[in-house]
């Protein structure tokens, strides 16, 4: 069994924020799969699985993500490896798409919950939402909505990531890691 985490907040005011790209991500392989709903409250967030395929959405909050992981992890026997968590990473240029499994979390707190729950040893899909210009800007840009040049890109964004998403099961990460890595969202749509 595979799970899928990706990376948000709950509410309406989050939905289109950066930090909330994960979850966006996990909205487009829902509905790819026609995954079922199969939350329960001890999982602290929105649950779905198809086949042998799991795929969650905190609502911890982002700061608290691993409260929700772990439970899905231990219910499941899901082993550390076979968990891929989509998450936005200030550290690349808007529209990258990079790949790591473990190393440190680069402040993400939504990572650092996890690794404290978990461990480190998870696969990492990084999805580049720039970096704003000052340090101390950090938490109001993650928050903050695309821009307009940005949002009207993200739908095509989105839908290339799930389709590498959909590989990570059956492909190794170094096939994926060589012919998947989006560098430049201008060659999108």
């Amino acid at each position: 069994m595979k799970l899928f985490v990706g990376l948000g907040n709950p509410g309406p005011a989050y939905a289109n924020t950066r930090h909330n790209i994960g979850w966006r991500v996990i909205d487009e392989l829902v509905e790819r799969y026609s995954a079922s709903s199969i939350s329960k409250n001890s999982f602290n967030g929105e649950l779905y699985r198809s086949r042998d395929l799991l795929f969650l959405k905190p609502l911890t909050y982002m700061n608290l993500s691993g409260k929700s992981v772990l439970p899905v992890m231990n219910f499941f026997k899901i082993p550390i490896e076979d968990i891929v968590v989509i998450h936005d990473d200030i550290d690349l240029p808007f529209g990258a798409l990079k790949y790591k499994i473990g190393g440190g979390n680069g402040g993400h707190n939504g990572l650092k919950s996890i690794d404290s729950s978990i461990g480190k040893d998870y696969l990492r899909v990084r999805m580049g939402v720039g970096k704003p210009e000052f340090k101390s800007q950090v938490a109001d840009y993650v928050l903050s909505n695309f821009g307009k040049e940005e949002e009207d890109k993200i739908s095509d964004w989105i839908k290339y990531c799930a389709d590498v998403c959909q590989k990570i099961p059956n492909e190794p990460l170094d096939i994926i890691k060589s012919t998947c890595t989006l560098r430049d969202i201008n060659a999108l749509k």
